[in-house]
């Protein structure tokens, strides 16, 4: 496998860590699920659970941040076969743009179909309080402006074409059904979105200026992941479920007291992981695959 800084992993040693993975498990999962920050807990409601640190995969990227546990959790969550990621890496931890990506491959080859992403985000939308939901439509990848795109390199048909079109990455169908079950759930006390995740590589947080400036060109959330693996999922044909959960409001005015801290991020996310657990599960009750 290469380093963190290489490039992306071969066709290959995808395969083979993907094989060596299923060699190991029982389940065969058709519905991949990668938790943000504060929303592992999510990994507690899978059924017949079988479970696989990073550290144990040879070449498989590790998580270093709080509150993303770096375990894998195959089994079953609303009757259907999954496998869950219960934290993810990121390209601020050092780790290539690619390789932060590398799961979702390895997921491909071990039969996922569908991806649910979700993440924690600042609240960009003035009118986003501090524990909504927001059911992602489309992203603006920064980090791809400067060429930072886990396509990069030569690319190799088994997993996907050599330009794929983002443009309806996250699915129209899949949005329809998250808010049909939204709404059949009955939550109060929060609102659920639909809008725009923007992701900057970190592991700053924004400055005002950088919030004005993504609030003015349509962005309603911003966070550090998500687009990477959004990319590569689309790259490889699965369709896929976005999901931010608003940890904390981004700072829009000079000179003031508040500060974006990843410790409220944590707390807001302990605060909605229950409802998020509830969404997600109901959707994959009813969802065909």
């Amino acid at each position: 496998m290469n380093g963190t800084m290489g490039e992306a992993d071969s066709y290959l040693e995808v395969k083979k860590l993907a094989d060596d993975i299923m060699a190991k498990i029982k389940c065969r999962p058709v519905v991949g699920i990668v938790c943000g920050s504060g929303l592992g807990e999510l990994a507690n409601m899978v059924q017949d659970d079988e479970t696989m640190a990073y550290e144990e995969i040879p070449g498989f990227p590790v998580s270093t941040v709080a509150g993303h546990a770096g375990k894998l959790v195959f089994g079953q969550l609303g009757g259907k076969s999954v496998v869950l990621m219960k934290g993810r890496v990121h390209f601020y931890e050092g780790i290539s743009i690619q390789k932060t990506a590398l799961p979702i491959r390895v997921m491909k080859l071990m039969g996922v179909r569908t991806l649910f992403v979700t993440n924690a985000a600042g609240g960009l939308n003035q009118s986003y309080e501090i524990g909504d939901l927001m059911i992602i439509k489309d992203h603006v990848n920064m980090p791809g402006f400067a060429g930072m795109n886990p396509l990069r390199g030569q690319n190799d048909e088994r997993f996907g074409p050599r330009f794929p079109p983002i443009s309806k990455a996250y699915t129209k169908r899949l949005r329809d059904h998250a808010k049909h079950t939204a709404k059949t759930l009955g939550f109060e006390g929060f609102a659920i979105h639909e809008g725009v995740y923007c992701m900057l590589a970190g592991p700053s947080y924004e400055t005002v200026t950088e919030c004005k400036f993504l609030n003015n060109i349509g962005v309603d959330v911003v966070g550090m992941s998500t687009c990477p693996e959004v990319i590569v999922a689309v790259h490889c044909e699965m369709e896929v479920f976005g999901m931010s959960l608003v940890t904390n409001k981004a700072v829009m005015e000079y000179d003031v007291e508040q500060v974006a801290n990843h410790k409220e991020v944590l707390e807001a996310g302990v605060l909605r992981s229950k409802d998020v657990q509830k969404l997600v599960a109901a959707m994959l009750e009813t969802l065909e695959i």
